[in-house]
């Protein structure tokens, strides 16, 4: 039996891993360094360089730094409040505020087919699929007060993306006929028609993340098959309330495009190349995409938009198919290689990102091995915030309270929820915005010739920018 198919408690007993210590941070707390630490001394305070060493945890189930500590709010196979089991497969999460300062959270649940925890609701999009969405509203104690079907009826709902204006916008990983697409979902209205309804101008593909600008209102896609091909989605309702997406828009992917004399300067000298968009059909976007010349990602996963920047990854590209992080700037039309993945840099396949409240980007990994949350800071360092002792499944749906105080993320299989929470630095908006712009960590940094950084430089052009037309194969030299 392959371990991801055990429920919770058949996984731990044969991995011998004791209940009654897991029970310390499922029922209770577990907590990493005493009270004295969780107070935040001078050692352990947030500056720049992330929290110190993992400490670990006496239960087996989640190393985190000094001073920290979570529970387990939310188990497959547990109780939802209408007495029905909750279902399996968590993935992509984000939180709002909810009433009497609680926090509601919206969680997809990536199944398929037969599950013995499916998702079962009122109002399905197809009444005989297993997937969809549950919410659950967490008091500010830290503890489920409700947690309930929020949509269902659909397939393999792995990633997605919050909305400016409070929803959730749930996403279709697959190809199946009547499939491949985004819902949106809301959490202070579950299971209504808008839940069940396709967003079908968005696309019927490999749907993974989605990440809006609010200032414009744009959607970004990524779309998780090989090849992968980056999407956006320019709304015709930019009123940004829910239902608005349902009123349709023009669907596009990227490019690489030589730029004509006019779009370059004088001082500048051979080719130049930009992003452009593409008009893709719909229906059939990766074909029209692929057609079209449109940049061939390996398999693009997490999205996530905050500052200007929208930031996401393609979990399995580069040489060692380790995974690579990109972030494109709208104002300027640029795309930049943020960061590659290497053997010697130790960070494998990266999946779900967000940006902390304080300013640094989180990113959580899915690889073969140990997963790990990642941080990287605008001022160039790198730091383990988190790392998944009970298995190899994958850690998902990283994502903050609104007051910053709470960090919530799942093990994929079997399902846990995590509250997590300590001296978290305070939040900063400046900062948020400075990690758009900032450098990366140099041994994460793509790796360019002498030759390209100086042909970047008399270009106008930085070595990010230089280093994402070069590993898609741009005649830049």
């Amino acid at each position: 039996m392959n371990k991801h198919d055990m429920n919770r408690r058949d996984f731990l007993k044969a991995s011998g891993i004791s209940t009654a210590a897991l029970a310390l941070g499922s029922t209770g707390l577990m907590s990493f360094g005493g009270n004295k630490a969780f107070a935040g001394t001078s050692h352990n305070r947030k500056t720049t360089g992330g929290y110190g060493p993992l400490v670990k945890d006496p239960g087996g189930v989640m190393d985190l730094p000094r001073g920290f500590q979570y529970r387990i709010i939310s188990e497959e196979g547990g109780t939802l409040s209408d007495g029905r089991p909750v279902p399996a497969k968590f993935d992509g999460m984000a939180a709002y505020s909810g009433p009497h300062n609680s926090t509601i959270l919206v969680r997809n649940h990536e199944l398929s087919g037969n599950s013995p925890y499916p998702v079962i609701g009122k109002n399905p999009y197809r009444r005989e699929e297993s997937g969809g969405t549950t919410s659950l509203v967490v008091g500010p104690d830290r503890q489920v007060m409700k947690e309930y079907v929020s949509s269902s009826g659909t397939i393999r709902n792995c990633a997605g993306g919050a909305t400016p204006w409070g929803t959730w916008l749930t996403c279709e990983e697959t190809l199946e006929e009547g499939h491949g697409y985004v819902f949106e979902v809301d959490p202070h209205n579950p299971e209504n028609n808008i839940s069940n309804t396709p967003i079908r101008d968005m696309g019927a593909f490999s749907h993974e993340a989605t990440a809006i600008d609010p200032a414009t209102g744009i959607v970004y896609l990524t779309e998780d098959a090989g090849p992968s091909y980056l999407y956006r989605f320019l709304p015709n309702d930019r009123s940004q309330r829910v239902g608005a997406l349902q009123k349709g828009g023009k669907l596009q992917a990227a490019a690489f495009e030589e730029m004509s004399r006019d779009e370059t300067s004088s001082f500048h000298t051979g080719q130049k190349f930009g992003i452009v968009w593409k008009d893709v059909n719909p229906e059939k976007p990766t074909l029209d995409a692929g057609r079209q010349g449109c940049i061939a990602f390996s398999r693009l996963e997490g999205a996530y938009f905050e500052g200007g920047v929208f930031w996401f990854d393609d979990t399995s590209a580069g040489d060692k198919d380790l995974g690579r992080v990109y972030r494109y700037i709208p104002a300027t039309n640029t795309l930049e290689l943020f960061y590659e993945s290497t053997a010697q840099n130790d960070l494998e396949m990266p999946d779900n990102i967000c940006i902390t409240p304080w300013g640094d980007l989180w990113i959580a990994e899915d690889g073969g091995g140990v997963d790990r949350v990642i941080g990287m800071t605008p001022e160039g360092e790198t730091y383990v915030f988190a790392e998944n002792k009970v298995n190899n499944s994958e850690l998902a749906g990283p994502t903050f309270s609104t007051d910053g105080r709470t960090f919530f993320i799942n093990i994929q299989s079997p399902g846990m929820t995590f509250a997590i929470w300590g001296p978290f630095a305070r939040k900063n908006a400046s900062r948020r915005r400075l990690m758009g712009h900032a450098a990366p960590p140099a041994a994460y940094a793509p790796k360019i010739s002498d030759k390209l950084s100086a042909f970047a430089e008399v270009q106008g052009m930085s070595d990010l920018e230089a280093a994402a037309l070069a590993r898609h194969g741009m005649p830049i030299l």
